[in-house]
C-alpha cells in the first residue's frame, strides 16, 4: 500500500472533491479561484444591497416597471416581486460561493438589463429629453441619490468587472454543497415574503431620506434641465430656523381634500408649531385645489424628483426645529386646533 490508493467504498461526492482538487491546484489556479470568490462575492453583495433598497418600498419599484413598460403577463407587482426574487437568489447564490452557469449566465443577463436600463436613462438625459418630473428610482432605491450619469458609470464599473472576475476558473466536477442551495432558497423566499409585506410595515424612516434627524437643507435632488440640484431649503427657506410641521401632499388626492378643514383649524387658531404644505401637483391641481377646497395655508410646489425620495405613499409629514427633522409621520401629523 503506497497511500495513493482509495477505498472502493468512498463516497462519489468525496472522488469528485479529489478530483476536483487535482484540477484546481495548477500553479496560478488558487489565485485565480481567490480572484473570481472576490468578484462573486462583490457582485452578489451588490445584487443583495440593491435588492433591499427596492425591498423596503416595491410599490416605488413597480411603478418604475410600468412606467417603463415592463409590466409583462403578470403586472407591475407581479414583475416586481419576481424581479426582486430572481435578485436575492443570484446575489445570496454568489455570495455563497455558487459559480454554476445556472447562476452565471441569468446573472451576466441581469447586470446587461440593468445597463440597459441606466444607459437609456443617461442617453436621454445627455439629449435633454428626460422628462422633468422623472423619479426613477434606480437600481439601489430612494435610498441612494444618483444622476443618470453616475447611475450608468457607477453600475458599469461596479458590475462588470466582478462579472468577469466571477466566471474565472469555474469549478468543475464537484458536488455542490447542499446547505448553500438551502440558505440560497430560504433566503429568496423569506426575501419575497418581505417585500410583498412590506408597504403595510412601519419602514418610511428606513425605505426613505426622510428620517429624524436629517437635515432637510440636505434634502436635494437633480431634476432634468436643472444645472444644479434643488434643495428642500430651496422651497422652504424658513424651516431654518424655529419649530415648523411639513405635509407632503397630492392636491389632487380626495382623501387629502376632506381633510382641508382640520388643517384650515390649526392655522386659524395660531398655534405652533408652523404649518408648510408641500406637493409635486402641477399648476392647474394646485389652482383647482386653492379654489375648490379654499385652504388657510398656501401650498408650495417642489419638483417630483425632490419629493419621491421622501415618502412610500402620500401624504407624509415630519416635524422640523432649527433645519433638523425632529419626528416623521405616516398620513397627516398629530395638530392642535385650538
Amino acid at each position: 500500500m503506497d497511500g495513493r490508493r482509495y477505498d472502493s467504498a468512498m463516497s462519489e461526492p468525496r472522488k469528485e472533491n479529489i478530483a476536483e482538487w487535482r484540477v484546481t491546484s495548477k500553479p496560478g489556479t488558487t489565485w485565480l479561484r481567490f480572484l473570481a470568490g472576490l468578484g462573486a462575492a462583490f457582485l452578489g453583495a451588490v445584487f443583495l444591497v440593491a435588492a433591499w433598497a427596492k425591498a423596503l418600498d416595491p410599490a416605488a419599484f413597480a411603478a418604475e416597471i410600468e412606467r417603463r413598460g415592463l409590466d409583462l403577463v403578470i403586472g407591475p407587482t407581479g414583475v416586481a416581486l419576481f424581479a426582486l426574487a430572481l435578485e436575492v437568489f443570484l446575489g445570496a447564490a454568489l455570495l455563497l460561493g455558487v459559480r454554476r452557469l445556472y447562476v452565471l449566465l441569468p446573472t451576466a443577463a441581469l447586470v446587461v438589463f440593468f445597463l440597459v436600463l441606466t444607459g437609456q436613462t443617461y442617453y436621454q438625459d445627455l439629449r435633454g429629453t428626460l422628462p422633468e418630473d422623472d423619479t426613477s428610482c434606480g437600481c439601489f432605491g430612494k435610498l441612494v441619490e444618483r444622476t443618470p450619469a453616475e447611475a450608468f458609470w457607477q453600475d458599469l464599473l461596479l458590475m462588470a468587472p466582478a462579472l468577469v472576475l466571477a466566471c474565472l476558473a469555474l469549478p468543475r466536477g464537484a458536488a455542490l454543497p447542499r446547505w448553500r442551495l438551502a440558505a440560497t432558497g430560504l433566503l429568496t423566499v423569506a426575501a419575497t415574503i418581505f417585500a410583498w409585506k412590506a408597504p403595510n410595515l412601519p419602514l418610511d424612516d428606513l425605505a426613505t431620506r426622510l428620517r429624524p434627524g436629517a437635515d432637510t437643507a440636505k434634502l436635494c435632488a437633480a431634476s432634468a434641465g436643472e444645472a444644479a440640484p434643488v434643495c428642500f431649503s430651496d422651497i422652504l427657506p424658513d424651516l431654518a430656523s424655529g419649530e415648523h410641521v411639513v405635509v407632503l401632499a397630492d392636491l389632487a388626492d380626495e382623501d387629502f381634500g376632506t381633510e382641508v378643514e382640520r388643517l384650515n383649524e390649526h392655522v386659524w387658531a395660531g398655534n405652533a408649531p408652523h404649518l408648510w404644505v408641500v406637493t409635486a401637483s402641477s399648476d392647474e391641481e394646485i389652482f383647482t385645489f386653492r379654489f375648490g377646497r379654499g385652504p388657510a395655508f398656501e401650498p408650495r410646489q417642489a419638483p417630483a424628483p425632490l419629493l419621491a425620495p421622501l415618502y412610500r405613499t402620500l401624504p407624509r409629514s415630519f416635524a422640523v426645529k432649527d433645519g433638523r427633522v425632529t419626528e416623521t409621520w405616516s398620513g397627516l401629523p398629530p395638530l392642535a386646533t385650538r
